[in-house]
Order: C-alpha cells, then structure tokens, then sequence
C-alpha cells in the first residue's frame, strides 16, 4: 500500500546524502586550484627522484599549475614517508613510495606510520632494473655456471649491495635461496662503493641498479648474466632475464609508484592516476626515463595496492629466511 509518509523520509535521506556528497565532488571538480607537491624521501638525483620529475613536470603543464618536488630524505625512506602520512588529504600532497617502503616493515618493529593503512595508492609509476653483473675475471658467462660454480666453491664468493636491507641486497638473498647457494653479502655505504670494490676485485659479482651497472657494463668492466625483471628490461634487451637463464620465477627489481595520504577525495585519486597513465605513455618521456634506467610501468590504483601487499609478503620471507637484522 503507497505510503505519502514514508516516501518522504526516504526521499529526504536522499537529499541528505546529495548534500553531503556535494562538497567532496564540487571540491574535486575545482581541482587543482593551487600548486601541488610531491614528496620523494630521498636526496635529489637518485632514480626515484627522476622518475618524480620526469611524471610531475608533465603533469604541471596538464592541469595549468606548478609542480613542486619535495625531497625529504633521511632514514632510508622512513622521514618522507612519516612526513607524507601527516599531510593534509586534500590532493596537494603526494608521495613516491619505492621497494624500500615494502621492505622497512619486516626490518623496524617502529615505524610510525603503516604504507598500506596511511596512505591510498594512486598508480605505480616505474621499475628499475637490477642487473647481476660479475667481475670479468670470474669464470662464468651464463646465470648456470654462477650458480654450477658457487655450489662447487661454497662460501668463496660474495656480491656487494648499496645497503643492507635494500634492494640489492635482498635481490641477492633471493637469488641465494632460489639457487640454493652461499653468496656472502657484503654491505657498502650506496651504488658507487659497491660497483668500486667489484670492479676492483675485492668481490666477484653485485646485483646492481640499472644506472650504476651500465656505465660499467660499456665500458667492459664488469659483465651481465641476467636481469631481475620478469621481462627482459628495454635498458639492456641483449641480456636475458635471470628467470629465462636457470631460476624459473626469479624476480627481484626495484620500483617507484605514487601515494596519496589516507582520506584523498576517491575523485581525485583518479583524476591523478589517469593523468598519471597520460604522461607515463608519452614516447617522448618513456624514451628519456629509459635513457635514465627508469621503465614507465603506470597502471590502476588497484593494481598499484594488489602489487605493494604481494611485495610486503615477499620481501617478509626473504628477510626471515635470510635473517636480516638492521641495527
């Protein structure tokens, strides 16, 4: 039986919601009225700080407002994230999380901020590749005769890393309980150290970030065996993936994407992210973030969530298998 009563009341519910929803769309739609900020938590001229610059200059002249990149570094990545949960969720703030950031939760019992429950993924934005290069006096020329070699001189090697804890490092670790190998880590103070001491001898192979392994791979001071991509990288196409070369389902490969701070309108999260995608596909910056040993890997925000839990896991079991300890 009709009810005048009762279709006013869910009529007014309607209205209410409408009008509670308003400000947050016709905010939305208003944006950006000002500059918006990126925040990378490491020092300038780093990969993840390139990659911010190549995205956000581009994304500056789309929407007709500065850009500014904010580097905030210190800790490993820990101060510019702590900064990028505290800010405003208005969507002029955002934030460029990286591998280190899937990676700290298994290393600190306490950190101040939690990646996944802080903040709201936008879209991941590139991957760099990490090369296993050795030095060329080591006898081995293929992913299977390191591995053939390691097992018949167990503890005689080592590779080199950044850092313990970081990327290289952990690629390393990867590659140790998939091959069933003993590789002794050695830890340096970041990429260049550690590139020195294996070209100068003092250890035999590094699982190297892209743009510190090509300059010496052309100048024929150290030699590739593989890449850490699940495809062969577009910054060296001549060399196999680890995976196609004896370790089926090895990877190991660092990564940027943007963040936003829990709470960002739904709307402008997507706003970003399409935009985000735009900028990433253009020819011109592919090609140049290549040039620079960055892959634009832009993709949904879902996809950006789903692949930052799956590294969290992954990295979790490396770490445990491994037991890495960060003092």
């Amino acid at each position: 039986m009709f009810n005048p009563q009762r279709r006013r009341v869910v009529a007014g519910l309607g209205a209410a919601c409408a009008a509670a929803a308003f400000p947050a769309v016709r905010a939305a739609s208003a944006w950006p009225g000002h500059a918006v900020t990126f925040i990378v938590p490491f020092p300038a001229g780093g990969p993840v700080d390139a990659t911010a610059r190549f995205a956000t200059q581009p994304l500056g002249r789309l929407w007709s407002v500065p850009t500014v990149v904010d580097n905030k570094s210190g800790a490993g990545g820990i101060v510019g994230a702590q900064f990028a949960a505290k800010a405003e969720p208005d969507g002029y703030s955002f934030f460029f999380a990286s591998i280190h950031h899937a990676v700290l939760p298994s290393l600190r019992d306490n950190l101040s901020y939690d990646i996944q429950r802080d903040f709201e993924p936008v879209g991941m934005a590139a991957v760099f590749p990490i090369v296993l290069v050795v030095n060329p006096a080591l006898p081995v020329r293929s992913v299977g005769e390191l591995v053939a070699y390691a097992k018949a001189n167990p503890g005689k090697l080592s590779f080199s890393s950044s850092g313990t804890g970081g990327g290289t490092h952990l690629a390393g670790e990867l590659f140790n309980a998939m091959a069933g190998t003993r590789i002794q880590h050695v830890p340096y103070r970041g990429s260049a150290p550690a590139m020195q001491d294996l070209v100068g001898g003092q250890v035999q192979l590094m699982f190297a970030d892209g743009p510190s392994a090509v300059p010496q791979l052309k100048a024929g001071k150290v030699r590739a065996l593989g890449v850490g991509n699940p495809q062969r990288s577009a910054l060296l196409p001549d060399v196999p993936t680890i995976a196609e070369s004896g370790l089926p389902d090895y990877e190991a490969y660092s990564w940027s994407g943007m963040m936003a701070p829990r709470g960002t309108p739904a709307a402008i999260v997507a706003k970003v992210n399409a935009d985000l995608i735009q900028v990433l596909s253009d020819p011109a910056t592919a090609s140049s973030m290549i040039a620079a040993g960055a892959e634009p890997k832009p993709g949904t925000p879902r996809a950006f969530g789903d692949f930052v839990a799956a590294e969290i896991g992954k990295w979790r079991e490396v770490i445990r298998k491994a037991d890495i300890r960060v003092e």
